[in-house]
């Protein structure tokens, strides 16, 4: 069996049915509440089985915690630490570390360190990539990444939320 390698591009199909080469550095980056996050596979790419994200996650950053209505999610972490929640129960992971989230679970990640975690996540079947793409800000080299404020989470990215099928819950 053989198939062709082709390499992602935002233009394409949903029924591509070849290989797909993300070279490093390859994907769309955008900034998304002070956090880096390069989507390198979407949905759209991978006829609905995975979106994959790349995260820089600096201290102090990492989402609040939320469920995904329709997506599992895993992590794994390629350096760094961050504080996850998963339900009730918060612990620590390092480099090299998984930690897997199912759909309607409640959790989110925090960087409680010093320096920039960087980490790997997968959302099973894909789709909540989405949200980065359409909610991110386009990053501008030389600039630190700015936090969003609650501001930045009420009218359009509510809905964006919705449509993503993610859910916001107090820690």
């Amino acid at each position: 069996m053989t198939f062709d390698i082709i390499q992602a591009t935002s233009d394409m199909s949903p029924d591509v049915r070849t290989g797909i080469y993300v070279p490093s550095g390859g994907g769309v980056t955008k900034w998304f509440s002070g956090d880096v996050y390069s989507v390198k596979l979407t949905a759209q790419e991978t006829n609905g089985s995975v979106g994959v994200v790349e995260a820089s996650v600096p201290p102090g950053g990492g989402p609040v915690a939320h469920t995904h209505a329709d997506q599992d999610e895993t992590f794994y972490l390629l350096s760094g630490e961050l504080e996850f929640l998963d339900g009730e129960r918060t612990f620590m992971a390092g480099p090299g570390d998984l930690v897997h989230c199912p759909r309607t679970s409640r959790h989110r990640f925090k960087n409680t360190g010093l320096h920039t975690a960087k980490m790997l996540f997968f959302y099973t079947p894909g789709g909540s990539e989405g949200l980065f793409l359409d909610g991110g800000d386009d990053p501008k080299p030389g600039v630190p990444v700015p936090g969003w404020g609650p501001e930045r989470f009420q009218g359009p990215m509510l809905d964006l939320f919705a449509k993503y099928g993610l859910e916001a819950l107090p820690e």
